[in-house]
């Protein structure tokens, strides 16, 4: 295997992922950052978002000399015998104004390192970008002698390394054969399907997956809601269309609705892209439309379960990230179900295994705690907004003597509702009958 050189622009959870994994395919990698505090913290092994196995794969680039943080993105390109030969983009691409792809950190890194970069260097779009991407970036760098190439990232937070080091496959997009090669060859020890294609198709391959998923998601909510009426279960309906090879097991578990930094970030900006080309796609609106009513019909069911008003009621939030193993609260549905409570008149407590502390503009609806206990303290409801599987063994039968009204709102379909009425609970999910509650003896 040829050993690159290789500079990662940004290091969020797409960049240092991805800078933390090349290192470990023996490629020498140098990340960068604008934030000077983070960089520093990431030189001493320190990283700063939860992710199982990054922190261990930093610490062993770190050891081994193949991997450097530095401050800005021209100190990771370099210069002269040490120039990268590979340039991957991996700077956020927010949702901005109309949903459209705010592509500004990506213009500007491009146009800060256009005159830097050695001929024959490669960059890559690893970020999250609309269709013409590549074909923009190639007019902006004005370098005939670069090759642009678009490399879209399929990692799921909270298992992201195994994500790239197991991929299901590895999509490359260029117009130029070599330097997609080029960037295949990179991930040639991993041994994954490989879509060697133009740069459009890749560009769309990650808008087209991501939005097919957030379709199926808000398809098993509204099955969930169709069981709620027949009174099926949507878990044995789910059981019977998953084994179908064509439909498949994934991403059908019904939820509070859909979020995170990826799903509704993406499903606006192909939306927007349509509209820009004059297409028309009802369906992926629609797929939008019953998300924002999913969410709607958990403050429903809360509002139901504290006997029809929020006003003055206090409620116990369990789960506040977008999904469990991570820590990232952008669009967590859970918030945006918070912030439905909230508007309604109700007292918020909530309890998150991976946010220790308040993140202010994120968290403001709500009193954040560290103890369970204290989420349950006179709380006319809880709520279960994140599958946390620690959830399931909590105390109960404490938590019942702390309530004020035994009634859980499982929005995961998370927990063992015999377990759960055993000490007195009443437990309402989704897409399932409410489990009423046993007297305890």
């Amino acid at each position: 295997m040829f050993v690159r050189r290789i500079a990662v622009v940004g290091s969020g959870y797409v960049g240092l992922t991805t800078g933390a994994c090349l290192a470990s395919l023996g490629h020498r990698v140098v990340c960068a950052d604008v934030d000077e505090a983070k960089v520093a913290r990431l030189c001493t092994g320190e990283v700063p978002i939860l992710e199982p196995g990054l922190p261990e794969l930093v610490a062993q680039g770190l050891a081994a000399g193949r991997l450097r943080f530095v401050v800005g993105a021209a100190a990771a390109v370099g210069q002269g015998p040490e120039a990268a030969e590979v340039m991957f983009l991996c700077v956020p691409t927010p949702m901005g104004a109309g949903g459209a792809a705010d592509l500004s950190a990506v213009e500007a890194v491009v146009t800060e390192v256009r005159t830097l970069l050695p001929a024959g260097c490669v960059v890559v779009n690893k970020s999250t970008v609309p269709v013409g991407t590549a074909a923009r970036t190639a007019q902006l760098l004005a370098r005939p002698d670069v090759a642009v190439v678009s490399n879209p990232e399929f990692l799921r937070e909270g298992s992201a390394v195994e994500d790239f080091l197991n991929p299901d496959r590895i999509v490359v997009g260029c117009d130029a054969q070599d330097a997609a090669e080029r960037v295949a060859a990179l991930y040639a020890r991993l041994g994954a399907p490989t879509v060697l294609t133009d740069a459009a198709s890749a560009e769309l391959v990650k808008y087209a997956a991501n939005c097919f998923l957030a379709m199926k998601l808000s398809y098993v909510n509204t099955i969930a809601e169709l069981c709620e009426r027949f009174g099926a279960d949507v878990l044995d309906v789910t059981e019977g269309i998953g084994y179908d090879r064509r439909i498949g097991q994934a991403f059908l578990q019904p939820g509070p609705g859909w979020g995170g930094s990826c799903l509704p970030k993406d499903t606006h900006a192909l939306l927007q892209v349509c509209a820009a080309v004059g297409f028309d796609f009802p369906l992926l609106q629609a797929s939008l439309d019953t998300n924002t009513r999913q969410q709607h019909r958990m403050v429903e069911k809360v509002r139901d379960a504290v006997g029809g008003s929020l006003a003055g009621q206090r409620v116990g939030l369990l789960g506040l990230t977008f999904k469990a193993g991570t820590d990232d609260l952008r669009d967590s549905p859970a918030l945006t179900v918070a912030a439905l409570l909230a508007a309604e008149g109700a007292d918020l407590i909530g309890y998150d295994p991976g946010v220790p502390a308040a993140v202010p503009g994120l968290t403001d609806d709500l009193q954040l705690t560290d103890d369970p206990l204290k989420v349950a303290s006179g709380a006319a409801a809880l709520v279960v907004l994140t599958e946390w599987p620690e959830f399931r063994s909590l105390d109960w039968g404490r938590l019942a003597e702390l309530v004020e009204r035994r009634v859980v709102v499982d929005t995961r379909n998370l927990l063992d509702a015999d377990v759960l009425r055993r000490v007195g609970f009443e437990v309402r999910s989704i897409g399932r009958r409410p489990t009423p509650a046993l007297t305890p003896s």
